[in-house]
């Protein structure tokens, strides 16, 4: 990377902030009507690439279904996009589902991270930045709900450039039937800015060393209850990390101890717990993870699964509990990042029954 490329990005990360605005647009029609996949799914892809312009949302996605009133369906949503530019420029990805009003119900999913140029080479397929977003759709009453996968590109770049989305490789999955009792986990209020001092942080100075999602956040404890039919459950959770270099406009500034270029490296630990009858573990299921977050991507999802949980009997319940273990190990402190504006959700799970 040359010095003058350095210097541009610098300027540019001082100043880029991820801007999550819950705007709607009229949805656009669906570029591809796809094909039910494995009896349960339908797989919608994007047919053709779709530019996104800088400080525009776009519609790149939809489909629409009939639910009964309190009929649940998993939402994934997938968007990869190229860039125009070798210079940075944010992408947020979301998962909106709108009624016959035209309301949000009942949350938008998102995820965010800043593509690092179409020069970048630290992706799978160099210069593709992919993103997922997963929600869980609950239907508060009967009616035809839309569900639209969006793209937002963002940056205070000067010149001419967009982020495109690839055809194919961005799609929008939906369940064709009912998740029966499936439950929906989110993190508290969390601004970008956070003015308020709201959010979480982990890492150095007035930082926590340590957090548990979903669990220690000062929020009542949220606890599932497997349905009597199932046999094993799943489980998922997509947790979004910020690093707080100097100067950035997405952290506390209390919280930015470091220059931009010190990256962060946090471990996350996803578990899964069924509790006795008094309340404690009886088997725990987890899954483990060391993440680098760069100053340069600046947001990172970390995305999580774990399926085919039996159901101990010996337990005593069918009780379970979600968290998420976020260690900070070295460099800059990092936020986690929660819901914004009142609506959308950046760090997220879902609890599902699995039946014969």
């Amino acid at each position: 990377m040359t010095t003058t490329k350095r210097a541009v990005r610098r300027a540019v990360m001082a100043a880029l902030a991820m801007v999550l605005v819950p705007l709607w647009t009229a949805p656009a029609g669906a570029a591809d009507t796809g094909a039910a996949g494995a009896g349960t799914i339908t797989r919608i892809s994007l047919a053709a690439d779709r530019d996104i312009p800088r400080g525009e949302t776009v519609d790149l996605l939809q489909r629409t279904m009939t639910l009964a009133a309190g009929e649940k369906r998993h939402l994934r949503g997938r968007l990869e996009a190229t860039s125009t530019t070798t210079g940075i420029v944010g992408l947020t990805l979301r998962v909106r589902c709108i009624n016959a009003a035209g309301a949000t119900v009942p949350v938008v999913a998102a995820s965010a991270r800043n593509h690092e140029g179409s020069d970048t080479t630290t992706y799978a397929i160099p210069g593709h930045l992919p993103l997922y977003a997963d929600l869980l759709l609950s239907a508060p009453t009967a009616g035809a709900y839309t569900c639209v996968l969006q793209g937002t590109a963002y940056s205070s770049l000067p010149g001419t450039y967009h982020l495109t989305a690839v055809a194919g490789s961005t799609w929008l999955e939906a369940d064709d039937t009912d998740q029966t009792g499936a439950r929906w986990w989110q993190n508290p209020a969390c601004e970008s800015a956070d003015p308020s001092g709201a959010c979480t942080y982990v890492g150095g100075g007035p930082a926590r060393r340590d957090a548990w999602v979903f669990y220690d956040d000062g929020t009542p404890v949220q606890q599932w209850q497997a349905h009597p039919s199932a046999v094993t459950v799943s489980a998922r959770a997509n947790v979004e990390l910020t690093t707080c270099y100097q100067g950035t406009a997405s952290c506390s500034e209390a919280m930015q101890a470091y220059p931009r270029g010190q990256n962060a490296v946090v471990d996350t630990r996803f578990e899964f717990i069924q509790l006795d009858t008094t309340g404690h573990a009886c088997r725990t299921h987890s899954t483990s993870a060391r993440r680098t977050v760069t100053d340069d991507a600046h947001h990172s999802v970390g995305y999580s699964a774990l399926s085919g949980i039996p159901i101990d009997s010996a337990c005593g319940t069918r009780t379970f509990l979600m968290r998420v273990y976020v260690k900070h190990v070295s460099g800059q402190t990092v936020k986690i990042d929660g819901v914004q504006s009142g609506i959308t959700s950046l760090t997220n799970g879902i609890a599902f029954n699995e039946f014969p």
